[in-house]
């Protein structure tokens, strides 16, 4: 299998890796530290608007009067909505300026996240919330820009950066989106995540460089490109499925984790259950760390390591149910694991064709629909079996994302 950071072609691959382009010397902000922070941040805000409503679940039923199992289906929903997003506007990255892209995708993120807040009922709030999450897909847009002007023997710690971001933005959503939510209620959570994500999210377009595109054909052709692209590459296809797998598992626990801390085996208040994502923070350290590793010894060994520890995880996730320092420890290990993979999988997708951001939107898709059909699993498992379903739901998409996979890699 090829490093991460290579520059060969890919087994089965039509055309060969794209090597990243140095940066103009008209552009020196686009290469810098503090260009990388600002992405870094800007990519916390937006991808905590994915995940805004699965810590507030307990606060939105009761508002609509009925029980938090019963409206599960929204974190799902936003989810799902992501994913189209992606599939959509992601392979814009290839075609046409980021700048406008990102700045009229801020506007229309910060429009949905208003009308969520002022939603008068569950089905109006769905919609809502699927808008949001299709229109913030800003991260992966970025995520490929970074990756083609870093230097080769650091493309993954630079990627790394960009995802110890989106991290932090996903326990930000639990921790801060469980507090507020509490304090003020669910609907200024929205609000207040609207007028955040319009101010980085504008910030950030007027920073990016100016870009000139080349490729000609229909505006989204980039969609039609994804079978054969997926097709051809091999390693391209391994990490969607791998991602698919770990994603989904981590989505089934951590979406359905407010249910059970607020249920009646530990009767936790939303905000007290929404700290409990401090956890997560897990993700920014072991990000640069991950980053570090793909770069020496490839993305198969970091990904294959991630796997054996998520695997460890789901059983400390049932103790967890009862036990709660097993709790403790299995969310540790679970972003652990699910960061170690993101960065490794990510890092190899965007490297491993002439396309990146065609191939990043085949990868991220891929992982949240994964995501998204686990979460859509665990509410029901929840509701019949309790927490021990949606342990099992983890499980059953980890071993569905290691066995599909499978198969003989590209020597390194």
């Amino acid at each position: 299998m090829p490093s991460a950071t290579g520059t060969r072609s890919t087994p089965g691959s039509a055309r060969p890796t794209r090597r990243p382009q140095a940066p103009a010397p008209d552009r020196p902000a686009a290469s810098g530290r503090p260009f990388l922070l600002l992405i870094a941040v800007c990519t916390a805000v937006t991808a905590a608007n994915i995940y805004l409503a699965a810590p507030l679940l307990p606060l939105i039923a009761h508002d609509f009067g009925t029980v938090p199992s019963a409206v599960t289906w929204i974190a799902s929903v936003a989810q799902f909505g992501y994913a189209a997003g992606l599939l959509f506007f992601a392979p814009l990255g290839d075609r046409v300026d980021r700048r406008p892209l990102v700045a009229g995708l801020t506007v229309a993120t910060t429009l949905a996240l208003a009308l969520a807040a002022l939603a008068p009922g569950t089905a109006a709030l769905a919609v809502a919330v699927f808008a949001a999450s299709a229109a913030t897909v800003v991260p992966q847009l970025l995520v490929p820009l970074v990756a083609e002007r870093a230097p080769a023997d650091r493309r993954a710690r630079h990627v790394a950066a960009v995802i110890a971001g989106l991290f932090t933005g996903i326990v930000a959503a639990r921790v801060v989106g469980g507090l507020a939510g509490q304090a003020f209620g669910w609907r200024w959570v929205f609000g207040g995540s609207a007028v955040l994500t319009l101010a980085l999210g504008l910030a950030t377009a007027l920073a990016l460089p100016a870009e000139r595109r080349t490729r000609r054909g229909p505006l989204f052709a980039g969609v039609a490109e994804l079978p054969g692209l997926l097709r051809r590459s091999p390693e391209l296809r391994r990490a969607c499925l791998r991602q698919a797998g770990m994603f989904g598992a981590w989505s089934a626990l951590w979406t359905s984790l407010a249910l059970l801390l607020t249920g009646p085996s530990y009767g936790l208040s939303t905000a007290t259950a929404g700290l409990f994502g401090l956890f997560g923070l897990t993700s920014t350290a072991v990000a640069p760390v991950a980053g570090g590793l793909v770069d020496r010894f490839g993305a198969a060994r970091v990904v294959g390591t991630a796997y054996l520890l998520a695997a460890v995880s789901v059983p400390l996730f049932w103790l967890g149910g009862h036990v709660l320092v097993a709790l403790f420890a299995a969310a540790i290990a679970v972003h652990a694991a699910l960061v170690a993979s993101h960065v490794a999988n990510q890092t190899l997708a965007l490297t491993t064709t002439s396309t990146p951001a065609t191939a990043n939107t085949a990868y991220v898709v891929s992982g949240f629909a994964g995501g998204a059909l686990a979460s859509a699993a665990a509410g029901p498992a929840f509701g019949h079996w309790g927490w021990s379903g949606v342990c099992a739901v983890a499980g059953v998409w980890l071993v569905l994302g290691w066995v599909t996979a499978a198969g003989p890699a590209g020597r390194r």
